[in-house]
């Protein structure tokens, strides 16, 4: 169904680019129309094929599959553009003097929007910093940082040179705690045995923690947990521990499954959060669903981290997210719990972000005053 939609989308949006700059006169002058569309037809060919064929795994099905995703995200980003031409001009029904200067205007300026989008999407993501006051931390602990990182999709565009990168980010700092928050892989165990000794090589004495995703159980969630576990990565499914003397940490399950079949969405909290009444608690939980957000606010959780969304990624896909998850991208107070949705690291389909990179979060807990 996926490739379908796919395929129709695509199709649409590409088309839909060919012929608007082919009505461009300084195209239309130069290429003769059936080399251009035979050109068009060719391209098209290479997406579909592209949609069938293409594979997370790291071999010649993943050139194919990369760029159906990002031809499918330049197409988009080309098509708003355009379109926004179109209507300003009436679709050249109006203002026809100026119809072709708008419309060369609109394809200047999808390129440079779909070139940005790249940029972005495949730079470094940018260290956010962030100061947390939670009711009950002890005062020994003020002061005390903790990485976080969501939405990593280790696979076939990321692979372990990626990850130790941004290793050495967030090894800069100086994190007395790294928290994982789901979707680390793209679908399938990444299979590198580099992958345990780059882990390895994440400086924090109270450890390296780590929830699921949705995306961990598209391939085999398990082998994805062990190799993750053979470098250090402790994983909190559905369960707490005492990450420093008054400090506890917990992460619950993913509930993306739950979600699909509509199940209820807090019950891996209850079991983990019986009771936080005077605990300063750090709840990781890779989606941000509502009745999670707020049970754990109810249950006196006092920071929530989440991912899940990329922010939306592509603009403006933004307002759709943000219709399903309220609270989407940032901080948010709930009832006196401060909830941080971060829009992750790596990127799902192209490697593409519109507007924002992606990040890493410095958070620095702060004792009440």
């Amino acid at each position: 169904m996926f490739s379908i939609v796919l395929n129709i989308v695509g199709s649409l949006f590409h088309l839909y680019v060919a012929a608007r700059l082919y009505a461009l006169a300084s195209v239309r002058s130069r290429i003769p129309a059936r080399a251009w569309w035979i050109g068009a037809l060719l391209l098209w060919l290479v997406y579909i094929a592209g949609v069938q064929v293409g594979d997370a795994a790291l071999d010649w099905r993943w050139w194919p599959g990369q760029f159906a995703v990002t031809w499918l995200g330049i197409a988009f980003l080309m098509s708003m553009c355009l379109l926004a031409a179109d209507l300003v001009s009436g679709f050249g029904f109006w203002w026809r003097a100026h119809t072709q200067a708008i419309r060369l205007g609109g394809a200047i300026a999808g390129v440079l929007l779909a070139g940005f989008a790249l940029f972005q999407g495949m730079r470094a993501p940018v260290i956010v910093e962030q100061e947390v006051v939670m009711r009950d931390l002890p005062p020994a602990l003020d002061g005390l940082v903790i990485a976080a990182v969501s939405d990593i999709h280790l696979g076939a565009q990321r692979r372990s040179a990626w990850m130790a990168a941004r290793i050495e980010q967030i090894n800069a700092l100086q994190p007395a705690a790294v928290l994982l928050v789901g979707d680390l892989v793209e679908d399938d165990p990444i299979g590198e045995p580099e992958l345990a000794g780059v882990l390895r090589r994440l400086r924090a004495p109270l450890g390296v923690w780590a929830v699921t995703g949705n995306h961990e159980f598209y391939g085999d969630a398990e082998t994805t947990v062990s190799e993750f576990a053979e470098g250090g990565v402790r994983w909190l499914r559905d369960r707490q521990v005492e990450l420093a003397p008054g400090l506890v940490l917990a992460g619950i399950e993913d509930i993306g499954a739950t979600m699909r079949r509509g199940g209820g969405l807090t019950t891996g909290l209850a079991k983990t959060l019986p009771d936080q009444a005077g605990k300063a608690t750090i709840l990781m939980s890779h989606i941000p669903a509502t009745p999670v957000v707020e049970e754990a606010s109810r249950r006196g959780v006092d920071l929530m981290l989440s991912g899940h969304t990329h922010g939306g990624q592509i603009w403006p896909f933004s307002y759709a997210v943000a219709r399903r998850f309220p609270k989407y991208a940032g901080a948010y107070d709930v009832d006196g719990m401060m909830l941080y949705v971060t829009r992750g690291a790596g990127s799902w389909g192209p490697r593409m972000r519109l507007w924002k990179p992606g990040e890493i979060i410095k958070l620095t807990l702060r004792a009440p005053r």
